[in-house]
């Protein structure tokens, strides 16, 4: 059985993002003293739920400084258990070969009409949701803002600070604390 994975912003390789902070000034990613130390955090985190078979959504900001690390994020890719598609994120480049070695499909969105979500990196806004199955809008499952929180009640934040870095079961992502 393929079981679905949900995942945003790792952004593997971006050693400033260690540096950054949310709206209320808190250091988003205070868990780490290096680099190296979030890359293996997160790839434990990924592998320790993902098989070889299961289908991971990635919604965007794999990686950053690709001209600068592509031997490291190519290495950081192939470690990752799973099939992979990328929804594409503003730190992401669809022309990147990297990219397309390691993920089967890359787009900009994806409805999963049989979950009620709409796919993206950016919290998309709610007039533009696809109507699920049962006649409600569609939950917007995105990343993009990391600590921050997410505009409403029908968008759920995947950014790896959000989830433990480590990818959420599309059927446990309602349940997730908007």
């Amino acid at each position: 059985m393929t079981n679905i994975f949900l995942i945003s912003d790792t952004h593997f390789n971006h050693a400033n993002i260690l540096k950054f902070t949310n709206l209320a000034g808190q250091q988003t990613r205070p868990e780490f003293g290096n680099l190296d130390e979030m890359n293996e955090h997160i790839i434990d985190r990924w592998n320790s739920v993902v098989g070889e078979n299961d289908l991971v959504y990635h919604l965007g900001d794999v990686y950053f400084g690709k001209q600068n690390n592509e031997a490291s994020n190519r290495s950081i890719l192939r470690r990752l258990k799973g099939k992979k598609h990328l929804i594409l994120g503003n730190h992401d480049d669809a022309k990147d070969p990297v990219l397309h070695e390691f993920f089967d499909k890359i787009t900009m969105w994806h409805y999963l009409r049989d979950h009620g979500m709409t796919l993206s990196h950016i919290p998309l806004h709610e007039t533009t949701l696809n109507e699920s199955r049962h006649g409600e809008k569609a939950l917007n499952i995105h990343g993009h803002i990391h600590r921050n929180p997410s505009p409403s009640k029908r968008h759920i934040n995947v950014s790896v600070e959000q989830i433990n870095y480590t990818p959420v079961a599309v059927e446990d992502a309602p349940r997730i604390i908007r």
